[in-house]
């Protein structure tokens, strides 16, 4: 690592890589968008699905203020990040075969929805399984992930493919194996992961797109606004009982 504060490195990492993905995902960005707005126009769902730290993407846009409403979160029990114990009980459930069908079994996603499946190594049986589950249902699935895992790693799933072999759309990170951005002499591990920043960047962006895909159409996208401003209330309540029957976040 050169000269500098690890802060000001971090940064410098996070924008390179997002500079990065802005570019190059570009086109799977606006095809992403354009799905999930096909989605909504057609009277589908969505779901949002990650497992870990991969989760908190998806959870950054469900009952999001400025996100659309009828974004889910398809948790499952035990992997939606580090609030089970042990937390290394959560690593471990990515790794069971089956669960995902268990998952999708006892779900609402059904055929004409559509599911972004978050996954930074795409290694796991649970995501892959997921991907290719959710496909045979007939929902259209967009994967988000860092491709260079499948060159670099092995498969854990019986296939031996990746998350990225079972997307309608695949949005690659750009994230190095490994999930760490600086080094120091000093320290004898890599340090400071930036997947977290990236990915619900993307997602963010992937969201951005759908609303203004569907504006572009002449369709109020079903967007929800901070319960903090004045009005934000009522206009969510509209929205919830407009789309009540595609949101699953609510009793």
């Amino acid at each position: 690592m050169s000269d500098g504060r690890p802060a000001d490195l971090f940064f410098d990492a996070a924008i390179g890589l997002l500079q990065r993905v802005r570019e190059e995902e570009a086109g799977a960005i606006t095809a992403a968008g354009a799905l999930l707005a096909d989605t909504v126009t057609a009277g589908g769902r969505l779901f949002a699905f990650g497992a870990g730290h991969s989760s908190l993407a998806a959870q950054d846009v469900v009952y999001r203020a400025g996100g659309l409403a009828l974004m889910n979160l398809l948790a499952v029990p035990g992997v939606v990040g580090v609030d089970v114990t042990p937390a290394t009980l959560g690593s471990a459930l990515e790794r069971v075969d089956g669960l995902a069908s268990a998952v999708l079994d006892t779900s609402p996603v059904r055929a004409g929805d559509a599911l972004v499946i978050i996954s930074l190594s795409g290694r796991n049986a649970l995501p892959v399984e997921m991907a290719l589950n959710a496909r045979a249902l007939g929902v259209k699935v967009i994967g988000v992930t860092s491709v260079a895992y499948a060159a670099q790693t092995r498969s854990r799933h019986t296939s031996g493919t990746f998350l990225k072999d079972h997307c309608d759309i695949v949005l690659d990170s750009k994230i190095a194996v490994g999930d760490a951005e600086l080094t120091l002499d000093t320290i004898p591990a890599p340090f400071a992961p930036a997947s977290t920043v990236v990915t619900s960047a993307l997602m963010q962006a992937v969201v951005a797109t759908a609303a203004a895909t569907l504006a572009d159409r002449g369709i109020e996208p079903p967007l929800l606004r901070s319960g903090n401003v004045d009005g934000g209330h009522d206009w969510n309540a509209r929205v919830m009982e407009e789309y009540g029957d595609r949101i699953f976040y609510r009793r």
